[in-house]
């Protein structure tokens, strides 16, 4: 079992990136973060490096000018790493489908390991998310 990983059941810490979305999913990580949802409980920290971050948050769907700098900061990040893809947008595309300026979905340029649809995704699919991620990484441990 990586240490890494293992660090990960008790503190995740996380860092959000917009690769151009509408805001909503944004408004909606920052509710997650208030107190009426309590994510330091479970020792969720959003941080201002992607070099500090467990976990890399990624709301939108991916622009042409946001997929080489969200390649960059995957490659910034210590291994082992997770990725969530984060809202309608940043698993599918959303309402930016067939846009000429969308490069594709979030999966396309960096690995995904959650998908949290929704437009937006609420607090609680969030917790419940990162849960469930948390719980996977249990299960490979034992």
């Amino acid at each position: 079992m990586n240490w890494k990983l293992y660090s990960l059941l008790k503190s995740p810490w996380v860092f959000h990136l917009s690769t151009g979305s509408c805001n909503n999913c944004d408004i909606e990580i920052l509710d997650f973060l208030t107190p009426r949802y309590d994510a330091e409980r479970f020792g969720i920290q959003l941080v201002g490096s992607p070099r500090h971050a467990d976990i890399l948050l990624v709301t939108g769907a991916m622009n042409r000018k946001a997929a080489p700098l969200a390649k960059k900061i995957y490659n910034q990040m210590a291994k082992p790493c997770l990725v969530i893809a984060f809202g309608a947008c940043g698993c599918t595309q959303g309402i930016f489908e067939g846009s000429y300026a969308v490069a594709g979905t979030v999966d396309s340029e960096i690995p995904v390991d959650l998908y949290i649809p929704g437009c937006p995704p609420r607090p609680e699919a969030i917790i419940a998310g990162i849960a469930r991620l948390i719980s996977s990484i249990k299960e490979k441990k034992e």
